[in-house]
Parts: structure tokens; C-alpha cells; sequence
């Protein structure tokens, strides 16, 4: 290890050359690798000169950041000195390469940062039930060997499951290894939610839009460039879904597409584009789309005005007017009277909408027109807005949106959710990914806990059981693995207070993360680049293989691993939850990868294997004809079907079910599309709050109206201003805010309008106190024009980091101010939270780039 620093050493920089990069450590080659990775090293700014050869490697670039692109590493002399990204062919809009962003090229500071988690450690004044539970995440760290920590997880996992049963353990985090172990030993609670999708998660398919979550809900990139008017709507993929997405987009500009964005942010998406800005309030979407609607049809003239697409209504949905009622339905109860405000009183005019969502009547209604007078229009929204409280009639309205002005199933015509992987290129996936080959293990206990109540399920000591009845449990261990849960779900100091009161927490963590800070066992876990390797999909058109590039730091050891220890721990057989080794389960990944066939229809093995490769592996395999051989896709680290306008590989969402409906229904019930959803109504009935089967618009938990002391007399309350959490270039949620070189690179303030800070007396970088009945957290103050007056942005995912003599944060860890409210079908509401802000008389908050790091030493 020694002479390993020593070489570190001899490749050093200054944070300022972020783009130079660092060194980095020990390179194995456990994966065969051909010598056509071996290559000269390029002289590049911040790194020494390099004399010889280097070999290129494939890394892993395995956050959820919306996008998967190539991370490629060059190691020399055991030292990985540089970073690159897809240069595997030449760029063109129809065969784009898959280049990384800056959060892909710091994975070296993430990997090889001074925090890594170097041992085991308990927490000092930990005892067997919790010891000096009050002092989880101030105590100080003791280290311990492996088998030290070992036997206290196993002994405390004996000792509660014995006194209170298997339902005391709760397991957080997607990573299977863990949650398979626990499922061994007995089973555990687990939790569920919608972190990411909002109410987009459980709405979906009762309406017949299902496609736009998880399936595909719009059309492909190519077909992208055929759409006249793109909306984005609380989209903004340039900063969060990166990759190839906004070249893909600007295609479609260069194509000669216009572009509205709808956010109260002017974004980075919307500057690019050179979009049309319409500042809207957070949480108020809904209210902005019946006034469009409403406008529709108000100005709607079949012959010279044609606004609403009648037949579309007429043929593919259901519930939109009296005559096209489910039977058993009320008539009254039919969208277009609601939004006429036939029986309630009030139509949903511009002007009525204006006063909720903060957009002019003139410009809703230009809107209207816009929308409704284009022949091809791509209504695109991502997860963001739906991310509220009381949610769900938003999804239920923008879908409505789409319906009445005949923007589904059409070339140039979508409507639904783009973001992530699938974000402006949706469609089957061209290739996919074989899968492990370890056997499936069944939780035995089917408790399901949801997040916005899981903080609640500990300290109170019950939840309702998904569309059951309300369950008791007595939670006494939780214990996180993969995921960050205490930083990334609502309301983070009443999940402190839940540590604080449960008598084991135990965390698997590379570094002291929040989940990790508040624990009374950490286990050190090996990254991504320290495990056999994985193959991933990244969009629709590529796949992507990384391998091992280091050995486990220090003595961190790999999830699986770190399971199959504890298994044997506690006297189960490892080999019944691991029969296979880690290489193998790779190799089957690769073995099982296919890839669609120029017929656009069928599939193929996409890697041909041979018995010598077999043989090289180590491995169990069966050899196979292939599109390309095994060792080009490890080498090269990625395969991409090219794509060209006119292929077999297009796609236009719903087109089969328009063309032909009866033969080709969507996944309602009626095989329709239900603006009237007598599902999603009685599925609500057993959850939080009651949906209608309507778009209605909902006064949201938190929301606009929530900022008013006295609606009516518009006087405003204590907490006055919105809080939005966008997504930042500086994280992948929670993940990466510890590198040093992106905290210097995108510094973490609150964005406040300079309308407000005026009022208030605050100037550009001057920090400022954030607060309401949940938290307080300083944060340094960045002015801007760019957002809209009476909405904050807190970029989403900073480490909580509380003074202890004061107790407010200093992080700016936005989840502190989301409220811990399960609404509807269980959505989450981070962007319904309501703050005040004040310019802060104290000392001023230093940099977070100069803050020490939360390195542990014995």
C-alpha cells in the first residue's frame, strides 16, 4: 500500500485542475483483457507526463443520475492517471456517442477520496440495546476487525429477532444482496415509495398512460425531430438527465421544432433551447393545464378554429363529456362539465387559474393556442411535478391535456413523462441485459412500509399496509445498505429522532454518509470499481459493460460478500443465497445480453463466446454465436445499435392502439384511455386520501395556498415561500456532495429572485437562514433573475451537517423542510414545502469546499 501512495504522490494537482483529473490506485485485470486496449498515454493539464503505454479500461459509472454513459480509465505503472469518455466512433446526430458529464469524470475523486471508510467501526458508547442511543451521529468511532463487527450484527439480529420478532428488522436500500440474506434468516420489513416517479408511480396504467412510466409513453428520438412544438414541462434535461438527451433534443431545434418551457426556473434546458419561459408555481401544474383546457374549448370552432380533436376524444377515451360516460357512472360527474363548472360553480377559466399558478390569463391563454393550433406537438413532462403532495390529479390533468388536443399515437405527437434513461427517446429496448443467475428468495414477512410514513412507522408504531388496513409494528434494527434513505426521504430530522430510538442501526457505506453518521455499526463497502463488474442499459439504442479496475480498498469489502459473512454468521449457508461466484454472475450478464435484430421484431445473442473464453473466465458457460465477440464488448465497454431516420428500430408511442383500438387496448380497464378512472378512484379508497375519477384541481398539503395566513384577504403566513429541490450538476442525488473538485465546481447555494432578496435586504453570496416548522439550515444566497418570485431552489441531495450548539444545518440538505405526509396513493411531496428565508446576522458560512472532510482516523 505504501508504494502504492508513493505513486499517487507523484501525480499530484490542484482541485482547479478539475479537468486534468487526478491519480488514482492499483489496477487488477481479473477480466481477460486484449492488447488492443493497450495505448500511448496522452499528455493532458494536471497530470505528469506519462512515458510507455497505458491500458484503457471500462469503469463503472453506476449512479442514478437519468442517464449511462462511457467512463473509461487509463492505468499505468498499477495508477489510474486519467479519465475519458466514449470515443468509440465518430459523433453524428443519427450515431451520437455517449459522453460523459462531469459527475462520470469525477468517479476517481469518488473512489480514491480521502473520506473512504477504510475499517469496521461501532459507535463508541454503543451497547447490546442501544447503549447512549442520544448520541448516534455526535459519538466518536471505535475500529474494529471484521469479525468483531460480524459477531455484533449477527448476536443484536439474533437478540431482537428473538424478543420481537423478524418484522423488528427494517432493511432499506434496492441492493438484493442484503435484503436477499435477511429474507434467508427469516425475513424482514421493507419499505416502498415514490422518491423518483412521484404520482406518476402507481397512477399509470389504471389510466390507460401506463407507457409513460414504464413502458414508453412517447416517442423515439428520431422521431422527435418531427414534432413542430415541444413543450417541456418541469423538464430540464440538461441538467438532469445529461448523456446524449439535450444533443438529441437540439436535433429537434435544428429540425425546426419551437420550445416552451414551463418551470418556475428559468433552466439551463430552456436557455439552450432558446424556449418561450413560463414561470409557474411549484404544485400549481394542474391549475395551469384546466386553464388551458378550459380555453380549448371556450375558443374551440370546428370549422374555423379547430382547438379540441373531437374524434380523438370520441374513439380513444372515456369520461371526457356526458356522452361518453362508463356505464354506472354519474353523467354529472364528466370531465368537460367540471371544467366548465357546470355543477361546482366555478369554471376553470385563465383567470381563475391565474390567481393559483401565478401565469397571466393572457398568456394561458396564448398557451391554449399554441397548443391546441399546432398540428404536431410534444408535450413532455418529468417526474419533478409530480413530485407533490396530492399529486395525482396533475398526472390525471396533463394526460388530459394531451387527450383533448390529440397529441398521442402520431409521428411528431406525444404526451408523457421524459426523463432519466428514457428521457426524449423512448421506445423497446434495442438491447438488454442477461440476468445474474442467483435464485430468487422470498421475503417471508410482507409487511410494506411507506417511506413518507416509515419514519412514523418507528416512533409510533404502525403504518398502513399497502391498499390493506392499518398494521402495528415494533421497529427496533434498521439497517441500511446501497441506498442514502435518512439524507434522500422527507423530513430528515424526524428520522433522526427515529435512530435515536431504536436500539440497533447498522450501515453499509464507502464513506461517513448521513445513513452512515447515524449508525451504530458501519461496514466499509467496495465501489463499483472494485467488483467483478456489471452490465447495465443506459437509453433504448446502447449497453454497457464495466469490470473490476482495483481490489477493495483498505479492508472494504463488496455487499455480496459482506451478506455472505453474515449468513454464515448467523449458521445459514452462504452457497444456498450465493451459489454462484460474483465473476460468474457477470459473465452471465454478458452471456444473457441480446440484441434486437434488423427486422426491429426479433432478438440475438449479442456476444459470441467460445470455449477458450470460457476457459480464460474460469467460468461455467455454454459457447454461442453472437453479433460481436466477447472480448470486443469488454474492451470497448459499450455496443450501440446505430440508428438512422427510416430504420426498423422506430417508434411512436400508442400507435398500435390508435390505429387499431379494439385489437390493440391500452391498460385500463375499459382498454381506453379513462379520463374517467373509476379504478384509480377505488384504489385510492383503500390508501391515504381519496382521488377522484376526474382531473380535479386539490388544495396541495403545503403547497401555494399554504403560504397564506388568510387565503381570501391574501395575507401572507410565517413561511411565505415555496421551496423547489431541482437537480443539480454536482450530484447524483446524494451521491458524489463529499468530491472536493465538484463542491469547488458547482458551489450549493439557494437560488432566490432578486424581487425577493430586495425585500429582504440580501445581496448575491450573503448567507441566509432558511427555516419553518421542521428546520433551519444557512445557506449562501445566490440572487438571481432566473426564478420565479416567491419560489426558492435548494439543489436537491446536500449531506445534512447540523451545529451541534445551535442545531441548525449547515449543509442546505433540502429534505429537512419536505413534510412526512403520505397522501393519495402514497406519493411523495418534495416539492411542496414552504419556508421562510432572512438574512443571517451571524458569522458567515464559509465554503463548503473549505470544510473539512469527514475523515475517520484511529
Amino acid at each position: 500500500m505504501l508504494d502504492i501512495v508513493s505513486k499517487i504522490n507523484d501525480f499530484k494537482m490542484s482541485r482547479r485542475a478539475f479537468i486534468g483529473w487526478s491519480s488514482a490506485i492499483a489496477v487488477t485485470t481479473a477480466i481477460p483483457v486484449s492488447r488492443g486496449l493497450v495505448a500511448k498515454a496522452e499528455n493532458n493539464i494536471g497530470i505528469a507526463e506519462t512515458d510507455g503505454e497505458g491500458i484503457w479500461k471500462t469503469a463503472a459509472c453506476w449512479h442514478n443520475c437519468g442517464g449511462r454513459c462511457v467512463n473509461k480509465v487509463l492505468i499505468k505503472d498499477g495508477v489510474v492517471i486519467r479519465q475519458k469518455t466514449d470515443d468509440t466512433h465518430e459523433d453524428s446526430p443519427d450515431f451520437p456517442q455517449q459522453r460523459g458529464c462531469l459527475r462520470g469524470r469525477s468517479q476517481r475523486h469518488q473512489v480514491f477520496n480521502a473520506d473512504r471508510l477504510k475499517y469496521p467501526m461501532k459507535r463508541k458508547n454503543w451497547a447490546p440495546g442501544g447503549g447512549k442511543k442520544e448520541l448516534r451521529g455526535k459519538d466518536q468511532w471505535v475500529r474494529l476487525s471484521w469479525d468483531e463487527a460480524l459477531d455484533i450484527v449477527a448476536s443484536e439480529t439474533k437478540r431482537i429477532t428473538g424478543k420481537y420478532g423478524n418484522e423488528a428488522i427494517m432493511v432499506t436500500g434496492g441492493d438484493a444482496n442484503i435484503r436477499n440474506a435477511m429474507s434467508a434468516i427469516g425475513g424482514f420489513s421493507a419499505c416502498y415509495g415514490s422518491s423518483s416517479w412521484g404520482a406518476w408511480r402507481w397512477i399509470w396504467e389504471n389510466m390507460g398512460v401506463g407507457e409513460g412510466l414504464i413502458v414508453n409513453g412517447i416517442n423515439d428520438r428520431i422521431d422527435l425531430r418531427n414534432s413542430q412544438l415541444i413543450v417541456l414541462w418541469g423538464a430540464n434535461p440538461a441538467w438532469s438527465s445529461m448523456g446524449s438527451v439535450t444533443y438529441n433534443f437540439l436535433q429537434a431545434k435544428k429540425a425546426g421544432a419551437r420550445f416552451i418551457t414551463i418551470d418556475p426556473l428559468y433552466t439551463d434546458s430552456a436557455n439552450v433551447f432558446d424556449a418561450d419561459w413560463v414561470p409557474v408555481r411549484p404544485g400549481t401544474d394542474d391549475a395551469l393545464a384546466f386553464g388551458i383546457m378550459y380555453t380549448l374549448l371556450d375558443e374551440d370552432n370546428p370549422t374555423t378554429n379547430p382547438l379540441v380533436k373531437w374524434d380523438f376524444l370520441d374513439k380513444y377515451t372515456i369520461g371526457f363529456d356526458e356522452d361518453h360516460m362508463p356505464e354506472g357512472a354519474d353523467p354529472k360527474d364528466n370531465f368537460k362539465d367540471y371544467l366548465l363548472g357546470t355543477y361546482d360553480g366555478q369554471p376553470k377559466t385563465p383567470e381563475w387559474a391565474a390567481e393559483i399558478c401565478g401565469v397571466e390569463p393572457s398568456k394561458i391563454r396564448e398557451l391554449a393556442r399554441e397548443i391546441g393550433g399546432t398540428e404536431r406537438v410534444a408535450l413532455l413532462t418529468a417526474w419533478a411535478p409530480a413530485r407533490i403532495a396530492n399529486g395525482e390529479g396533475w398526472v390525471q390533468a396533463f394526460s388530459t391535456l394531451g387527450m383533448m388536443t390529440g397529441q398521442m399515437g402520431g409521428s411528431g405527437k406525444m404526451t408523457g413523462v421524459s426523463c432519466w434513461e428514457y428521457a426524449g427517446n423512448m421506445g423497446p429496448f434495442l438491447l438488454t441485459a442477461g440476468g445474474k443467475g442467483l435464485p430468487a428468495i422470498t421475503n417471508p414477512i410482507d409487511n410494506q412500509i411507506n417511506e413518507n410514513e416509515m419514519w412514523d412507522a418507528v416512533l409510533d408504531g404502525k403504518f398502513l399496509q399497502r391498499y390493506e388496513k392499518e398494521r402495528n409494528v415494533n421497529i427496533q434494527f434498521i439497517y441500511h445498505n446501497y441506498e442514502n434513505h435518512l439524507q434522500t426521504r422527507s423530513n430528515i430530522a424526524k428520522g433522526i429522532k427515529a435512530h435515536h430510538e431504536v436500539e440497533f442501526v447498522v450501515t453499509n457505506a464507502y464513506a461517513l454518509t448521513t445513513n452512515a453518521k447515524y449508525s451504530d455499526i458501519v461496514l466499509p463497502v467496495a465501489t463499483q470499481w472494485e467488483t467483478a463488474g456489471a452490465v447495465k442499459g443506459g437509453n433504448r439504442e446502447i449497453l454497457i459493460n464495466w469490470s473490476k479496475i482495483i481490489e477493495p480498498l483498505y479492508e472494504s469489502k463488496t455487499d455480496q460478500e459482506i451478506a455472505e459473512a453474515l449468513l454464515q454468521k448467523l449458521g445459514k449457508d452462504p452457497k444456498e443465497v450465493f451459489p454462484i461466484t460474483a465473476e460468474q454472475q457477470y459473465f452471465n450478464q454478458l452471456s444473457g445480453s441480446m440484441v434486437m435484430k434488423e427486422n426491429g421484431v426479433d432478438y440475438e445473442p449479442l456476444c459470441t463466446i467460445t470455449s477458450q473464453d470460457i476457459k480464460e473466465w474460469g467460468v461455467e458457460g455454454t459457447p454461442q454465436k453472437g453479433r460481436i465477440p466477447l472480448k470486443e464488448f469488454v474492451d470497448t465497454g459499450i455496443y450501440q445499435v446505430p440508428r438512422k431516420p427510416g430504420d426498423n428500430f422506430g417508434f411512436i408511442a400508442y400507435k398500435d392502439f390508435i390505429d387499431d383500438p379494439e385489437a390493440n387496448p391500452v391498460s385500463s380497464e375499459s382498454g381506453k384511455f379513462e379520463i374517467y378512472c373509476k379504478a384509480i378512484n377505488e384504489l385510492s379508497k383503500t390508501a391515504y386520501s381519496e382521488i377522484a375519477p376526474i382531473p380535479k384541481y386539490e388544495v396541495k398539503v403545503h403547497g401555494y395556498e399554504a403560504t397564506f395566513e388568510d387565503w381570501e384577504a391574501k395575507k401572507k403566513g410565517k413561511y411565505p415561500y415555496q421551496m423547489i429541490n431541482p437537480h443539480y450538476l454536482r450530484r447524483s442525488h446524494s451521491t458524489l456532495d463529499n468530491v472536493p473538485q465538484l463542491r469547488e465546481a458547482w458551489p450549493n447555494p439557494v437560488y432566490i429572485s432578486r424581487k425577493d432578496a430586495d425585500e429582504k435586504g440580501v445581496k448575491d453570496g450573503e448567507t441566509v437562514l432558511l427555516s419553518n416548522e421542521y428546520a433551519k439550515s444557512l445557506r449562501p444566497a445566490a440572487v438571481v433573475e432566473t426564478i420565479m418570485p416567491g419560489v426558492i431552489g435548494l439543489p436537491h441531495g446536500a449531506w445534512v451537517d447540523f451545529d451541534e450548539k445551535t442545531g441548525i444545518d449547515r449543509g442546505g440538505a433540502d429534505n429537512l423542510f419536505v413534510p412526512h405526509i403520505p397522501k393519495g396513493l402514497g406519493s411523495s411531496g418534495f416539492n411542496t414545502a414552504r419556508v421562510n428565508f432572512e438574512k443571517w446576522e451571524g458569522e458567515p458560512l464559509e465554503e463548503d469546499v473549505k470544510w473539512e472532510q469527514r475523515i475517520i482516523k484511529f
